[in-house]
């Protein structure tokens, strides 16, 4: 990742009021969070060694827990962006509660940096549950779709 991209992201924080910032490609991992006025990037280069990653010592936004009594899989943000459930607005959504996805069914756009970027469902089920909001800012991580 270039510095220009990096500052692109933080311009689309900025935009998005987002307060932090994660990624991870290729063993190249990325932090930004926005602190006490300031933003803080953390880049690490690939790690060769199998003994677990130590915790991060800066507390991780809430995301909202699964439904209690069911076994439903969280379809999860894996970029920071703009969440779209259709391809265009006249278009239908990719999918709605009752659809059956598998794991290369594509449930939504992600939006970033100008970038449509599809994303797949990644697991097989039905779709019980529509979490974020067309058309409104996703963080890393967060929750967009629950699947029984």
């Amino acid at each position: 990742m270039e510095l220009k991209d990096i500052k692109a992201v933080i311009d689309l924080m900025k935009k998005n009021d987002l307060s932090v910032f994660e990624m991870e490609k290729d063993g190249f991992k990325l932090k930004l969070q926005k602190g006490a006025g300031e933003q803080t990037v953390f880049a690490a280069p690939p790690v060769a060694s199998t003994a677990p990653a130590a915790p991060l010592t800066t507390p991780a936004p809430a995301l909202p827990e699964p439904e209690k009594g069911g076994a439903l899989k969280d379809i999860l943000s894996p970029m920071v962006g703009t969440f779209y459930r259709a391809g265009s607005p006249e278009s239908p959504p990719f999918v709605d509660v009752g659809k059956e996805v598998t794991e290369e069914t594509v449930v939504c756009i992600i939006e970033a940096m100008k970038v449509m970027n599809e994303i797949k469902a990644e697991t097989k089920g039905v779709i019980a549950e529509v979490v974020a909001e067309g058309g409104k800012p996703v963080q890393f991580g967060q929750v967009l779709f629950r699947v029984k």
